[in-house]
C-alpha cells in the first residue's frame, strides 16, 4: 500500500526528450537513493492519445510508503542544498508551466479496512446494515416485509 504522487507536465522547447528523462531519473533517484521515496515511473503520452487535450505530454509517478515519507521528501527538497538541489534545478528548468500535480493512495488501504474505529459496539444486526453483507435470502425476507403484496402470485 502506498501513497503516489502524480505529475503531469510538458518539458520546456528545446530540451532533447533524452535530456529531460535523464535529469528527472537522477532527481528522483536521489530520493530513493536516501531512503525518501519508494520508487518512481517517469512516462509520455503515447501518440498523443489522450481525452483530455491539455494534459500534460509527461506523466511522472512518485511512490511513497505514506504521508510521512512524503513529507521527509519535501523536507529533503526544500532547503534548496547540496547535489539534490542541483537535479531539483534541472528538473524545474526543463518543466514548463503547464504542470499539474495529484496525490491518489492504494484502495483500499488500512484506513478503510472493516476495523472498528470506536469504542461502541453495534449489535450483530446493525453491523449487518452498515457493512452491507446480506445473503440473497435475507434480502428476500426483507423486501417480502417490506411490501407483502408484490410477492402474491
Amino acid at each position: 500500500m502506498a501513497d503516489i504522487y502524480h505529475i503531469w507536465a510538458d518539458k520546456k522547447n528545446g530540451i532533447s526528450d533524452l535530456d529531460f528523462a535523464s535529469n528527472m531519473r537522477k532527481f528522483l533517484q536521489r530520493l530513493v537513493d536516501e531512503e525518501k521515496m519508494l520508487s518512481y515511473r517517469i512516462t509520455r503520452c503515447k501518440l498523443g492519445f489522450r481525452s483530455i487535450q491539455d494534459l500534460p505530454e509527461w506523466h511522472i509517478m512518485m511512490e511513497f510508503t505514506g504521508m510521512a515519507q512524503l513529507d521527509e521528501a519535501f523536507g529533503r527538497v526544500v532547503p534548496k542544498q547540496g547535489e539534490l538541489e542541483k537535479a531539483h534545478v534541472s528538473f524545474n528548468r526543463f518543466v514548463e508551466d503547464n504542470i499539474q500535480h495529484a496525490l491518489y493512495r492504494d484502495w483500499p488501504d488500512v484506513l478503510t479496512e472493516n476495523t472498528t474505529h470506536s469504542k461502541i459496539k453495534a449489535d450483530p444486526k446493525m453491523e449487518k446494515k452498515i457493512k452491507g453483507n446480506y445473503t440473497t435470502q435475507e434480502l428476500v425476507e426483507s423486501t417480502k416485509n417490506i411490501d407483502p403484496s408484490i410477492w402474491k402470485n
